[in-house]
């Protein structure tokens, strides 16, 4: 039987280097992919100039990048990973190519109501932030992006269970995102029932706190797709940093079953 193969979708203000620590835990073949803009992963935000199509790409743009770096990977079927803001992509991604994945897997994933938007799913302290930087992008504001997030701020959001080195990695990379994406409305019809899928909840998480995380559970349980899992970790937003080996373990055993 073949190894697994698992594609990693990023979150907000992160890219494909934010799987870097996890990839030698997996038990295969993995492909972490940098959602468009591309230009702009893994370039602290201080330092990255905004490409005009930062204003412009979404969730239809991100689906097709992803299905895109698979075709060009060669990759039949896989385990299908996001974290956090990635739960608005792979979702899509299954439902326009649902005969290739595996199992879906949400870590500390935002889950919009389906018609709605991730703005619907954000923690309430974010909404109001969020809805004018993507009023200011449709309007064609040249500083409408979002993630750019302080030091302090990163801290606390992403590194709250870090040591010093894992903590200097995030913050000499995270970056700029698409405030478009953020409006974009989605839809999950056309995932197949069958499919399992399994969402990761993160006890320690201060970037989206446990309470929710409970939130974006019960959207998903009303889902298309198999009966949903739950696996609890006791690490913060970005475990796949800070404790890889984790969920490494999590991973690979959902890939092992048949």
């Amino acid at each position: 039987m073949p190894e697994p193969s698992f594609v990693l979708v990023h979150g907000g203000a992160h890219g494909a280097w934010c799987w870097e620590p996890l990839l030698p835990h997996l038990s295969g073949s993995a492909l972490a992919v940098d959602l468009p803009p591309k230009s702009v992963r893994g370039i602290r935000a201080e330092h990255a100039t905004p490409p005009p199509e930062l204003l412009t790409v979404g969730l239809d743009d991100f689906a097709s990048s992803v299905i895109a770096d698979v075709d060009a990977a060669g990759l039949d079927r896989f385990v299908l990973v996001g974290h956090s803001m990635g739960g608005l992509t792979v979702p899509e991604v299954a439902r326009r190519i649902p005969d290739r994945v595996e199992h879906l897997v949400f870590v500390s994933c935002l889950i919009p109501p389906d018609g709605g938007s991730i703005i619907e799913a954000l923690p309430d302290v974010h909404r109001d932030t969020v809805r004018r930087s993507v009023a200011d992008a449709v309007a064609g504001e040249a500083g409408a992006v979002m993630g750019q997030f302080d030091d302090d701020m990163t801290r606390q959001m992403f590194c709250n269970d870090m040591d010093d080195e894992q903590t200097e990695f995030v913050l000499a990379h995270t970056g700029l995102e698409a405030p478009l994406a953020f409006a974009d409305p989605v839809t999950r019809a056309g995932i197949p029932p069958e499919l399992p899928k399994t969402y990761v909840r993160l006890a320690r998480d201060q970037a989206l706190a446990p309470d929710d995380q409970e939130r974006q559970i019960a959207a998903l349980r009303d889902s298309p797709g198999g009966e949903l899992r739950i696996v609890d970790l006791d690490t913060a937003h970005d475990v796949m940093i800070s404790a890889p080996e984790l969920l490494a373990g999590v991973l690979n055993e959902l890939a092992a079953r048949p």
